[in-house]
């Protein structure tokens, strides 16, 4: 634990100094209000807030907080505690990439719809604030995939995806032409809108969307969900975490492609590109808050109508 909360955080030790990461879609009345909420409570309580230059100046013209808040870049991603995420699913991708290749978990406040990974809701946020200070949380790691694109053997492109990548065609009006490969051997090749390749925490995202199955996320797997296919084999897959798939653009596709890393990053594919997709060893930390199983979280994410079971009096 650090020291005690002070009125001033400059009065801290640095050795002592915690520092936290608020991440919040500012843009949104909702979302500003619970920053300045949460960082008002952070500094009250001697954390060093850090936020991204944007962010920090919105907050600051709510909130009238002068000291204690300081930018991004001036603090080592490794110095953070944790990072606070303030919206929705999109809200939380976004704070994974900033903190990526560091061990820093974080905590999602749900401001948005479903919100699958966010560990509490918007009515939660001062219970959650206080577990966060004494530090009454559990890690839980989720897996991630590396993204590689490749055009004539050399490599142009490379990034990385919690939820999924997906190659999609650029032009509505023209088919994506493709060929799929596993683990170095071809199995089919079809006409399609494109290609999901998720991990299991995405499998309840685009790759749902798409007729995917649902994966609990204590499974290791690599899941592929083909996309308005033409073509008779083209149902949905799930392979070993140790897999890789590649998909490579066909060289008779009439326009190109494009790549997108949950669906923040994209890069251009043109034909005879290739994408390889394989397990990460960088994962994301999601700090936990309870032990709830992930059999009700959908039923409470998805409002699934659960009337007439018997099941044990003590559930």
């Amino acid at each position: 634990m650090g020291g005690q909360p002070s009125d001033d955080c400059r009065s801290v030790n640095v050795a002592d100094l915690r520092s936290m990461l608020v991440v919040a879609h500012t843009g949104r009345a909702e979302s500003l209000s619970a920053a300045a909420e949460v960082v008002t409570s952070l500094v009250d309580a001697g954390i060093q807030v850090v936020m991204t230059p944007s962010e920090l100046h919105d907050v600051q013209a709510v909130a009238h907080v002068q000291s204690g808040l300081v930018e991004f870049d001036s603090v080592p991603v490794d110095d953070l505690e944790i990072v606070i995420v303030l919206g929705g699913d999109g809200t939380i991708l976004r704070a994974a990439e900033l903190v990526r290749g560091s061990t820093v978990p974080l905590v999602g406040v749900n401001l948005g719809h479903v919100g699958f990974l966010a560990e509490a809701e918007r009515d939660d946020l001062g219970e959650t604030l206080r577990r966060v200070l004494v530090r009454d949380y559990e890690v839980e790691e989720r897996m991630t995939i590396d993204v590689t694109v490749t055009v004539g053997g050399e490599i142009v492109y490379e990034s990385w995806a919690l939820n999924e990548a997906t190659v999609e065609k650029s032009s509505r009006e023209r088919m994506l032409e493709v060929v799929m490969e596993v683990n170095g051997r071809p199995l089919s090749s079809f006409g399609c809108d494109g290609i999901v390749m998720s991990t299991p925490t995405g499998s309840t995202a685009y790759a749902f969307s798409g007729g995917g199955p649902v994966v609990w996320p204590n499974i290791d797997a690599i899941l592929v969900v083909p996309l308005a296919a033409h073509a008779l084999f083209a149902r949905p897959l799930v392979v070993a975490p140790t897999t890789v798939i590649a998909v490579e653009v066909l060289e008779r596709t009439h326009g190109a492609g494009t790549l997108f890393c949950d669906g923040r990053r994209t890069h251009d594919l043109q034909p005879g590109a290739r994408v390889e997709v394989r397990r990460s060893g960088v994962p994301v930390r999601l700090a936990r808050l309870q032990r709830g199983v992930f059999t009700d979280r959908l039923v409470r994410k998805f409002d699934l109508r659960v009337a007439g079971w018997r099941g044990p009096a003590d559930a």
